[in-house]
């Protein structure tokens, strides 16, 4: 009888668990678990089960709720039977840790008109900005001082992107003509490329991983179109025209998509080689303002990481940046989500269906930008109502809202390693937002006006901001 007693408390001690990855592929069938068994032991049993070389780091996630107690104590707290099998999603998190921003380092005069758009270079080393005043800056970020200015275009500089080689940058303007410019030496290369007939609304260079050196990237534009155009040739070689009203966003996706939304409510899938119309994607019952893909983040940084290592050939770029991309992507199809005028989101998988995965609502305004944490696993949207809202990558189920602000935001930007969220609002503040504990962890004053225009540098090192003010802002951790 004594023997059996201590057995009796061993059964009443274990829980029985499956470990899930975020797309909800088992790892192993389920197994019982100690109760006092937390993260880190959770952790070792991951490492062990995957045969991991290196011990990765992990974090867990019970019904979209962080574990960070031993299981014994979420499950006393949150009144789960011990019956049910747990289902307990691991993620992959970064190996290395950013730095939160919490200072102004420079604020840089120069532009004479508002600054409405910035962004780093995919290694991080340069910064552009395009402003109110035609012209595009390049920004040396160890002097903090302007290297370029890069004068041409004849009215406002609305859209700027880099090559994710980060050899070209291409601006557009208010008056629908774009230009490459060379970021070494601050000179257009060729002339003004011209085919819109009003505004471009955006731009998007395809991935190194599918090309390298980079030489093709879409615009969108008010005139209803996205064009195609090769740097090389200095023309449009293909015009993607289907749209009835303004397309006001466009992707170029990893698998050779292109995504553009529009005003017209839909989202249209385009092939590259011919520019076909693949699939349509109905839902919206207002304008599409925001596309995001999962993968953005490789995308637009290649074969560029946290490391900072510089690669001699176009070939061995496009080798890691392949190799950066299937990572990232693994076996699940790359997501879309689309942020709208009707205050909603929709999630999709396009390569899989062109009905939405779910529909995301919550936000009491138009929803202004939405963008993918880089390990995919998060969704911030900004919206007019003055929130930030943060959802699941995977499922698109709601996860909190942040709220600080007392204006509209306009941008958003990630931590490279998803573990900090960047928004820039009307109220002419930045906020920094920790994911982990769902709250707010600087407030970044110091604009005089509303702010526009955020990024935070791939490398993690550094955040810019621009605005109505006319002045470029660095922050530092």
């Amino acid at each position: 009888m004594e023997v059996e007693a201590p057995r009796q408390t061993e059964m009443v001690n274990n829980v029985m668990c499956l470990l899930v990855d975020p797309e909800g592929n088992s790892l192993g069938p389920s197994m019982y678990l100690p109760q006092n068994a937390g993260p880190q032991q959770l952790q070792q049993i991951v490492n062990k089960l995957l045969n991991n070389e290196e011990k990765l780091p992990y974090s867990f996630y019970i019904s979209d709720q962080e574990l960070l107690v031993p299981l014994a104590t979420y499950l006393e707290k949150n009144k789960v039977s011990v019956e049910k099998v747990l289902s307990v999603v691991y993620q992959p998190q970064a190996v290395f840790r950013i730095r939160p921003v919490n200072r102004c380092s420079a604020t840089i005069a120069g532009h004479t008109e508002a600054v409405l758009s910035v962004a780093f270079s995919p290694d991080g080393r340069q910064l552009a900005t395009g402003s109110g005043d035609t012209t595009v800056r390049l920004w040396d970020l160890n002097t903090q001082t302007p290297s370029f200015t890069c004068t041409g275009h004849k009215n406002w500089v609305l859209s700027i992107a880099w090559s994710p080689d980060g050899k070209h940058l291409v601006s557009g303007s208010m008056a629908g003509e774009l230009q490459s410019w060379d970021p070494q030496t601050g000179k257009p290369l060729g002339n003004p490329l011209v085919g819109h007939k009003k505004w471009i609304t955006g731009i998007s260079w395809e991935p190194v991983h599918l090309n390298a050196p980079c030489r093709r990237f879409v615009s969108a534009s008010k005139d209803g179109d996205a064009r195609i155009w090769d740097v090389s040739l200095r023309r449009c070689v293909i015009c993607l025209s289907g749209h009835t009203l303004a397309v006001t966003c466009v992707k170029w996706g990893g698998d050779g998509m292109i995504y553009t939304g529009s005003q017209d409510c839909t989202i249209k899938v385009w092939e590259t080689t011919q520019g076909k119309l693949i699939r349509e994607l109905k839902g919206h019952g207002h304008w599409v303002n925001s596309l995001a893909l999962s993968t953005e983040y490789v995308l637009r940084t290649g074969a560029f990481d946290h490391t900072g290592k510089q690669y001699s050939s176009p070939e061995e770029m496009k080798q890691v940046a392949l190799e950066r991309y299937n990572k990232m992507k693994g076996n699940s199809p790359e997501r879309l989500v689309s942020g709208s005028d009707d205050f909603t989101m929709f999630l999709w998988e396009p390569f899989v269906s062109k009905h939405p995965k779910t529909r995301m609502t919550g936000h009491q305004q138009l929803v202004n930008h939405v963008y993918f944490s880089p390990d995919g696993q998060w969704i911030a949207s900004a919206s007019f109502d003055k929130s930030v809202k943060l959802w699941n990558g995977t499922t698109g189920k709601f996860v909190a809202a942040f709220r600080g602000h007392v204006g509209p935001v306009y941008q958003i930007s990630w931590s490279a390693d998803s573990r900090l969220l960047l928004s820039g609002s009307k109220d002419t503040t930045l906020k920094v937002w920790d994911v982990r504990t769902k709250k707010l962890k600087q407030d970044l004053p110091g604009h005089a006006d509303e702010v526009f225009a955020v990024d935070w540098s791939p490398d993690g090192e550094k955040v810019a901001s621009g605005g109505k003010d006319r002045v470029l802002k660095l922050w530092m951790g």
